[in-house]
Order: structure tokens, then sequence, then C-alpha cells
């Protein structure tokens, strides 16, 4: 029985590692030109939360270290998509907004991807989808 139970766990991760593989290959490839997925992953989040995050916020929010949650920010901020102040309250710490620019950048990528992720979803069938996101929010849940 625990071999089965080992055998169960590793399919489960082998697709999920795979998929996850070639989902970020053909998102990167849909992407507009010098937008990686991370850029988009940040726009989309400031841009549906609505408000100012810290790097730190961000940093936990999307599970990588605040170097690299630093690195994507100078890289969004260079090309105007973010603004990023002193927090008032606390000198040390920054806050992040989306600019308008960045508000354009999200939509200009959600138009390039929504034609890809829609052939999934019409493929697999709605009804698949659906079925599937609880187990998916489960296991992400675990995870965290």
């Amino acid at each position: 029985m625990a071999e089965d139970r080992n055998t169960l766990a590793i399919l489960l991760f082998s697709e999920i590692l795979g998929t996850d593989q070639m989902m970020r290959n053909r998102l990167s490839k849909v992407l507009p030109k010098g937008m990686e997925i991370s850029h988009f992953s940040v726009l989309n989040h400031l841009a549906w939360r609505g408000v100012e995050r810290s790097p730190a916020q961000l940093a936990e929010t999307f599970h990588v270290t605040r170097g690299a949650m630093t690195n994507t920010l100078n890289k969004l901020e260079w090309a105007g998509y973010v603004h990023i102040r002193p927090d008032w309250d606390d000198a040390r710490r920054k806050m992040v907004a989306i600019s308008p620019a960045g508000r354009r950048a999200r939509e200009s990528a959600l138009s390039s991807i929504t034609p890809m992720i829609n052939q999934v979803v019409e493929e697999l069938g709605e009804e698949t989808v659906r079925a599937t996101l609880p187990a998916l929010r489960a296991l992400r849940a675990q995870m965290e």
C-alpha cells in the first residue's frame, strides 16, 4: 500500500511539474516582447488588488526571495510599469503601485494570452476545468 501511495504522489508531482513547464513555455511565447511571466504576474496582482504593496509583501505572495522580487520590480520600474516610493510611515520600507503604463502593459499581455488560455479550456472542456479547480486550490493551500 505504501508503495502505491508513493507512486501516486510521484505521478501527481510529475504531472504538475511537467504541466507547469509547458504552460510557462507557451505563456513566454505569447507575452508581449520583453515581458516575462514574473513581470506579468506582478502587474496582474497589483492591478487585481488595487492597492500598493511592499516588495516584502510581494515576495511573500509569490514565494520568491526579496532579492528576486527586487530584481523584478527594478525591471518593471525601469519600463515605467510600476511606481516605487518610500513608505511615509516607515522610511526603511518602500511601496509599489502599478502605473498607467503598467495597466496598459497588463491589458496587452492579457489580450495576448487570452486566446491560448481559452483554447486550453475549450479543449479540456469547461466541466473538466471546473472540476479540477477545487483540487488544485486545495493542493496549493496545502503547499503553502
